[in-house]
């Protein structure tokens, strides 16, 4: 009898092993406009269509997009706003299940500033668009790896944001 022991299975590993898998890639924005009277940075925010999730916009590419324009696209449609991506912050993978299919996702996220705009021209794919303090976005984000994304920012901003 062997004394080796098998590393514990997580979720990731459970769902791994359920059979197929669609694999699902985004981009998203961190976008972000500073305020530098006050020291203060905002984040755009969004609530998508009939949910009470507080997020941060990201979509699918079109056809020959780089992943900076999708992300660049994907704030101006659900927010209104335009942005000039600056530059890679990270990814959030997660699973989810959709028509009875299990998908693994990506979102790759990109620190976006603030070009001009107005978040009541979002479309219609959320409720609504709006700026946060970058500071309550770390807590009131409802996914953990959107929290991360802010994270992220916040280390690149500086310690004054």
């Amino acid at each position: 009898m062997s004394t080796e022991r098998r590393p514990p299975r997580g979720r990731a590993d459970r769902e791994r092993d359920r059979g197929p898998v669609v694999r699902e890639v985004s981009h998203g924005g961190v976008a972000v406009r500073v305020d530098d009277a006050r020291r203060a940075a905002e984040v755009l925010v969004i609530t998508p269509r009939g949910t009470r999730v507080t997020g941060l916009p990201k979509g699918g590419p079109n056809p020959g997009e780089t992943g900076e324009q999708t992300a660049a696209r994907e704030v101006r449609e659900e927010t209104g706003v335009t942005v000039i991506v600056r530059e890679r912050l990270g990814d959030v993978r997660y699973w989810y299940r959709r028509h009875g299919k299990r998908v693994h996702k990506t979102v790759h996220f990109y620190l976006c500033e603030f070009v001009e705009g107005d978040t009541a021209d979002h479309d219609d794919e959320v409720d609504d668009a709006r700026w946060l303090p970058i500071e309550a976005a770390r807590t009131q984000l409802t996914y953990p790896g959107e929290r991360d994304m802010i994270e992220r920012a916040l280390s690149l901003l500086g310690p004054d944001r």
